[in-house]
């Protein structure tokens, strides 16, 4: 939609006169390789991010969660994650296939700050480290090993202003559960009893087995 009221920034130089210029600490903050510090916040992370991008622009974000500890380190420049049974879209990695670059956020619950990791990612098959990745009795298939190209700390703003962890913002019931919004949207021709049971309790003791 374009709506002549809206006026459009198209400039760098555009964008900094109303943005302005990074402190030096929030521009030289960045780094190539995992700090001790890194490494525990990944042994402890259970969750984070992944942002794709194909090679003509289309772009997706996944969300990836396990164990803390999910995430391998290596070595210094280099992570691996394991892939778990989902939805078979696989839209992350075929993108992977035609542009390698992707980012990460990790992130620790409770907590505002994260880490941000950019580099480029291979999809692996096999290796030894696999074993390494079991979880449930689940041996993953596949898995992204990620050549780190930058990684750095993000400040806690947004959680802070959003009051993500903030259990009395919290409003789960605000809208339909994920059956509802199943038989709403994209599965309509299932019926709301088959998608009450399949997204019921039974639904967690299958996230290692089905897809």
């Amino acid at each position: 939609m374009r709506d002549e009221s809206m006026v459009e920034v198209t400039s760098e130089e555009e964008l900094r006169a109303l943005v302005g210029e990074p402190a030096p600490h929030a521009l030289n903050k960045t780094r190539t390789a995992l700090h001790r510090l890194d490494r525990e916040w990944l042994a402890h992370s259970p969750f984070c991010l992944i942002a794709t991008s194909a090679a003509d622009g289309s772009c997706d974000v996944s969300p990836k969660g396990d164990p803390p500890g999910f995430t391998l380190v290596l070595d210094e420049r280099t992570i691996a994650l394991p892939d778990r049974p989902g939805n078979k879209r696989i839209d992350g990695m075929l993108n992977l296939l035609t542009n390698p670059h992707l980012g990460l956020i990790y992130f620790l619950p409770g907590r505002g700050d994260t880490l941000r990791i950019n580099g480029r990612a291979r999809i692996v098959r096999e290796a030894p480290f696999f074993d390494r990745m079991v979880a449930r009795g689940n041996r993953p298939r596949l898995a992204l090993v990620v050549e780190i190209e930058e990684i750095f700390h993000h400040c806690s703003k947004a959680f802070l202003r959003s009051g993500t962890w903030d259990p009395q913002t919290w409003q789960p019931d605000a809208l339909p559960n994920r059956a509802r919004l199943a038989k709403a949207l994209d599965r309509s021709g299932e019926s709301l009893e088959f998608l009450e049971e399949y997204y019921g309790p039974s639904y967690a003791r299958k996230i290692y087995t089905e897809g």
